[in-house]
């Protein structure tokens, strides 16, 4: 027993620790001041006739970066002067706004002073395929006016409901992407990636076996994980150590 306990600490406990003392945004600035402003990893429009999805996850907000990222994701058909941005978040939402929001700000814009990272990007004739359907799995999404930060649903649970309703999309999210475990209704669902399934309860307690996402343990919202294919550990608020995850 003793074993168990000590096993639990060292892999899902320690990293969150961890990675709360390496935070290294700046404390002096309150959260809902810092930086919005775009980041430049949005193709420019006008320069990019070819159809473009993107998807983003950045550090959230306040304490909340501790362990999970923050995830949206854009769409540009071909020819289009400008993206379509979806996302799931709580502000607003206990005073009667939409959890559900569409160009709340720009495509690849910092999220209160953190860098995004592109977790993929799907361009030309496949992009352009996979538009309609993105939009289409964005009108059925079961949550538009609910948010709960843990264990979901989140703009982490909303991301994985694209996913699995555009497998071709084959995004494979992060292990600190909170709330990507809640699954709609269902203890049982393909994985994200459209390689795998996954086991989940409420978020809370579950299991992911898929050729993306390697195998994954859920505890308590928390995943500890080994990518096989692009060898890496996953470990809880840290997300992933080892080699970078490849977009295609």
């Amino acid at each position: 027993m003793l074993v168990v306990v000590l096993l639990l600490i060292a892999f899902f406990a320690i990293p969150v620790v961890a990675n709360a003392w390496l935070d290294e945004r700046p404390d002096d600035v309150p959260w809902y001041q810092a930086r919005r402003d775009p980041t430049g990893l949005a193709p420019e429009p006008r320069r990019t006739p070819e159809a473009v999805v993107q998807v983003y996850a950045a550090r959230a907000v306040a304490w909340r970066g501790i362990f999970s990222v923050h995830g949206w994701i854009v769409v540009k058909p071909a020819g289009a002067e400008s993206y379509t941005r979806y996302e799931v978040v709580g502000f607003g939402v206990a005073n009667g706004a939409p959890a559900l929001r569409i160009d709340r700000t720009g495509p690849d814009n910092y999220w209160f002073g953190a860098m995004p990272t592109l977790l993929a990007d799907r361009r030309g004739p496949a992009a352009e395929a996979m538009i309609p359907r993105i939009r289409d799995a964005v009108g059925r999404y079961p949550y538009p006016h609910r948010y709960r930060a843990w264990p979901g649903p989140n703009s982490n649970t909303f991301l994985a409901f694209i996913a699995r309703e555009v497998p071709d999309l084959g995004l494979a999210l992060p292990a600190n992407a909170l709330g990507k475990d809640f699954l709609p209704g269902a203890i049982f669902a393909r994985a994200p990636s459209g390689t795998g399934f996954q086991l989940s309860l409420y978020g809370l307690l579950g299991f992911m076996a898929a050729l993306r996402e390697g195998v994954e343990f859920n505890l308590l919202g928390l995943t500890v994980g080994i990518d096989v294919e692009d060898p890496a550990l996953k470990l809880p608020g840290i997300g992933r150590i080892g080699r970078p995850s490849r977009q295609d």
